[in-house]
């Protein structure tokens, strides 16, 4: 059982940390002196991320929502 355990904590703080880490180069986009973006382009990336974390926290509550492949603007 502690094997589970510190596999979970292992994998867990690895994903988050790298999650983490891609959503503030996200953010990084908002740049305007360097990319041009519509309002509609960035409430389209935010839900869809919301979308997964929604599906990803339900998941834990026992929901196996399937998910959508892959994220385009256009």
């Amino acid at each position: 059982m502690r094997d589970k355990r510190t596999k979970f904590v292992e994998l867990a703080e690895s994903r988050v940390n790298r999650a983490i880490k891609d959503i503030r180069l996200i953010g990084n986009l908002s740049n305007k002196s360097a990319y041009a973006y519509a309002d509609d382009d960035v409430r389209k990336i935010f839900r869809a991320l919301q979308k997964e974390l929604d599906a990803s926290k339900g998941r834990f509550g026992g929901d196996h929502d399937a998910h959508e492949e892959g994220f385009r603007l256009e």
